[in-house]
């Protein structure tokens, strides 16, 4: 499955990456998704929320794929 990339600047955690692509709406729905390890780094399950992202990270959710890319 292609992945969907999606530009940041600095530091990005994982909360807030999910709101930034579209994956949630909401801190709480990206909370509660991470810790039910529905959302996974790399093809691995992450349940921090405060996980920082680096360049050309993967996250998954519901089928999707979204590939970090840090801008600078």
């Amino acid at each position: 499955m292609a992945a969907t990339d999606v530009e940041v600047t600095g530091v990005v955690r994982l909360g807030q990456f999910l709101k930034l692509c579209g994956a949630v709406d909401s801190g709480g729905e990206a909370r509660e998704l991470i810790a039910d390890g529905d959302v996974l780094v790399n093809g691995e399950p992450e349940d921090r929320r405060g996980r920082q992202l680096s360049d050309g990270d993967e996250v998954e959710l519901r089928g999707r794929v979204w590939r970090v890319l840090v801008e600078g």
